[in-house]
């Protein structure tokens, strides 16, 4: 036993040499690459300046000349008319992927289809609205959490169909305005004989509605009049004896609730004018994703990238040429 202690002493003491020179040699490898590339630099300073100048004169040109525009239009589709809605931004996106300008011209109505490059939708999610005063919902979004991530739910398919609100994207390679794009697509979407006729029919049962709810509220007003005129004339017994024999407080809160739904019902009027109504849009706003307006930075870089590789390929190259030729005169 203790023969192999001092053995094992050697063996690390050895280990930790062998280590150290590695350590050494590794950044002494560092240093002269280092230093390597410092000179290839300095020695062709000259090709470098002008990959330089060229790649971000070129970058630039193509900067002014590829400049991308956002647009969005936020729709509130009525009638139950989401599936609908989406199954036509998915035909309008399939049309501009295979470049039919001539359905996108004639049919739309786009101006000016080869501009478009993509067009899709997707929901504002609205969690809050989506289970207020919706017990339904809200067991929905809490069973279906219980096997996954939340924010997923919240931006699914299918959860995401139920939001009042949708986004309409397109993106455009110049600027236009809403007669170009925007309300063309909008009077395509608006286009289908079987939703203009809901929409006519439920117009008309709202406006319906509206009516029957201002008769229903001036009745109550009626009652109320005559009851606080048989108030005053009464004596104090006789209206507490009247007070606890009347629904007087239901019919109040009757008065409110109608009062609330011809809030309601009003504002739908404005949503009800179409099947898919346009609540805003914002347009021509210029993209600034991936690299749309930083090629002049990226193609300095990718030219000395290239020059870099080029030249190591040469000296790679070279040296392997030289080693076959050392072979052969062995």
């Amino acid at each position: 036993m203790s023969t192999k202690v001092p053995q094992n002493q050697e063996d690390q003491e050895i280990d930790l040499v062998q280590i150290s020179k590695k350590i050494g040699n590794f950044f002494e490898r560092l240093n002269r690459s280092i230093f390597s590339s410092i000179q290839f630099f300095l020695r062709n300073w000259i090709i470098v300046l002008v990959l330089i100048v060229t790649g971000f004169a070129i970058g630039w040109y193509l900067d002014t000349a590829r400049k991308s525009y956002s647009n969005e239009i936020i729709v509130e589709p009525n009638f139950e008319s989401v599936d609908y809605l989406y199954s036509k931004i998915d035909l309008l996106q399939s049309k501009v992927i295979s470049h039919d300008t001539v359905f996108l011209k004639n049919v739309v109505g786009i101006k000016r289809p080869k501009l478009i490059k993509r067009i899709q939708i997707r929901p504002i999610v609205e969690a809050y609205k989506f289970v207020e005063n919706k017990e339904r919902n809200f067991q929905l979004l809490e069973l279906m959490a219980e096997n996954g991530d939340i924010n997923k739910i919240l931006v699914d398919t299918i959860t995401s169909k139920n939001y009042r609100y949708h986004t309409i994207s397109f993106t455009t390679n110049e600027i236009g305005n809403d007669t170009d794009f925007a309300v063309p697509i909008l009077n395509f979407l608006n286009n289908s004989e079987y939703f203009n006729t809901v929409q006519k029919i439920e117009l008309k049962n709202l406006q319906a509605h509206i009516v029957q709810n201002d008769s229903i509220i001036k009745q109550i007003n009626n009652v109320l009049s005559n009851f606080s005129n048989v108030a005053k004339g009464a004596q104090n017994d006789k209206l507490v004896y009247y007070n606890e024999n009347t629904q007087l407080n239901d019919l109040i809160k009757t008065k409110q609730y109608l009062i609330d739904d011809q809030g309601k019902n009003r504002l739908k009027l404005i949503s009800y004018e179409k099947t898919i109504k346009e609540i805003s849009s914002t347009i021509n706003v210029e993209s600034k994703k991936s690299i749309n307006s930083k090629l002049k930075f990226y193609l300095p870089l990718l030219f000395i990238l290239f020059f870099v590789l080029l030249n190591s390929f040469k000296a790679f190259y070279k040296k392997q040429l030289l080693l076959e030729e050392k072979e052969k005169n062995n």
